[in-house]
């Protein structure tokens, strides 16, 4: 996939077309279209990428993240942990009761499926906000 496919699966997701972006962000006519045939260079990319939030390695094909915050499989796989070792603790009667003292267990199926849900993503947006905050720069 080049970059302008990138760029036009970007923009179509967005409901815009490729000369509405140019507008945008200041662009010629048609200067984003020259990506069928060669690299972008460095200045319209990153305004693409801004443009975006996205990496520019994502734009260029070598990252399938769009974004260095992005959960991985294996912070999916830590989050799924996580999630396992609360429910065992608030199970277990030692750990914290649910709403109203009572355990999980005791929970009707659909609250409980709001719970697990409820903390299942308070995890994943705190594993992208920490992403965020203590990624170094090096590695944006």
């Amino acid at each position: 996939m080049t970059a302008f496919d990138r760029l036009k699966k970007l923009c179509d997701e967005q409901g815009i077309s490729v000369n509405t972006l140019e507008e945008r962000i200041g662009l010629g006519r048609n200067t984003l279209y020259s990506w069928k045939k060669k690299t972008p260079s460095g200045t319209n990319l990153i305004k693409v990428a801004d443009y975006f939030d996205v990496q520019t390695d994502f734009l260029l094909g070598r990252s399938d993240k769009k974004r260095y915050y992005d959960l991985t499989e294996k912070d999916e796989r830590d989050i799924e942990k996580q999630l396992e070792d609360i429910i065992n603790n608030v199970e277990s009667e030692s750990g914290l009761a649910a709403f109203d003292g009572s355990s999980l267990d005791e929970l009707d199926e659909e609250n409980r499926e709001i719970m697990i849900a409820s903390l299942k993503n308070a995890l994943r947006m705190h594993k992208r906000l920490a992403k965020k905050k203590f990624t170094p720069n090096k590695y944006r």
